[in-house]
């Protein structure tokens, strides 16, 4: 391969891909294309330049110094990027905001090629976009502007990185900014514009190297859809578990998607439950309810969380009553004007 793709996921959540040449350091590769990461000496000494990978392989050398990467270090995923040669495609955390390497998010617009309404609850929105549209992690999300008027609402891309369509799961909010824009677009032709920005966050999915247990509230639904097609394009040999939570009966969506990645990933599992006591759902309840012990392997779990502030804390509090604490924890609160609204 002549080349590889590096995501560089900044403190601020703004993320930026480079192309990194088979040979190429990664501080270099980003340098050619103007963004300018921490560096001082560029020659392993200083220590400046040290970031995290938290994906791909790589190789570091040796012509660094201890005091500028400790062999622990080494050990934990941090890299210098002034000796970083990838070997595959990387994601690289990088412990300072876009504004301080002279960089920010890339804008792009898109064209409407389909809405899709889900009684009172969701729109699902479909976007034809350029094919130079910039690339994301599967989790992260962008700001759309909304036509009309002079403000942005954010949320999760549902759709796979590359795929010909970039789709959207959107709550419906009464009275809402976007919201009014999708019911007056569905009845008109598709094919409009809207403008947007990003990729942004750092709600992403990681390397897979234990179980998984997914837990979605609601329309934060959206970036698992997206992480799932990505595990069922790469596989996994891990088992992974998904909690789909919602307030009302009507607002439990795209189930038929769940159980498309049912068959297509060995060792997907899901369970939905509906809030509402006077639902006819099977299970009723919060995720919290749901949640047995063999899903948390006994801590050996990566979990990723995408919902209300309420839900992410009502977890939280479950594992701290469990006594387990996973491997890693990784969510995305959202309210009707933030991600996956």
């Amino acid at each position: 391969m002549s080349s590889y793709r590096i995501a560089l996921n900044f403190e601020d959540g703004v993320t930026r891909f480079v192309d990194c040449g088979a040979n190429e350091k990664v501080l270099d590769a980003a340098f050619r294309n103007r963004i300018n990461l921490p560096m001082d000496c560029s020659d392993g000494v200083c220590g400046t330049c040290k970031c995290r990978a938290e994906s791909g392989t790589y190789d570091l050398g040796d012509d660094y110094i201890e005091d500028a990467l400790t062999e622990q270090e080494a050990a934990e995923g941090l890299v210098l990027t002034c000796q970083m040669v990838p070997k595959s495609d990387c994601v690289i955390a990088v412990p300072v905001p876009s504004t301080a390497c002279k960089t920010g998010m890339a804008q792009f617009s898109g064209s409407v090629a389909a809405i899709t309404q889900f009684s009172d609850a969701a729109y699902e929105l479909a976007l034809d976009v350029p094919q130079d549209a910039p690339a994301f992690l599967p989790g992260q999300y962008v700001n759309i502007n909304v036509p009309g008027s002079n403000q942005h609402r954010s949320y999760s891309f549902s759709s796979a990185p590359g795929a010909q369509r970039m789709k959207f799961l959107i709550k419906h909010v009464p009275g809402g900014l976007m919201s009014g824009w999708l019911a007056g677009a569905t009845s008109g032709a598709p094919g409009g514009g809207l403008e947007m920005t990003g990729p942004l966050g750092s709600f992403y999915l990681r390397a897979v190297t234990r179980p998984l247990l997914f837990l979605a509230g609601g329309t934060g639904l959206a970036p698992f859809l997206s992480m799932l097609e990505v595990l069922a394009t790469q596989g996994t040999t891990h088992p992974v578990h998904m909690i789909y939570g919602v307030t009302r009966d009507q607002d439990l969506v795209l189930v038929e998607r769940l159980q498309d990645y049912a068959q297509r990933i060995p060792g997907f599992t899901f369970t939905t439950c509906v809030a509402d006591p006077a639902t006819s759902h099977e299970r009723q309840g919060y995720v919290t309810n749901h949640m047995p012990a063999q899903v948390l392997h006994a801590g050996n779990v990566d979990v990723y969380l995408c919902g209300p502030p309420p839900m992410v804390e009502a977890v939280q509090k479950h594992f701290k009553a469990e006594g387990i604490t996973p491997a890693n924890f990784y969510y995305e609160k959202f309210t009707p004007n933030q991600p996956a609204a």
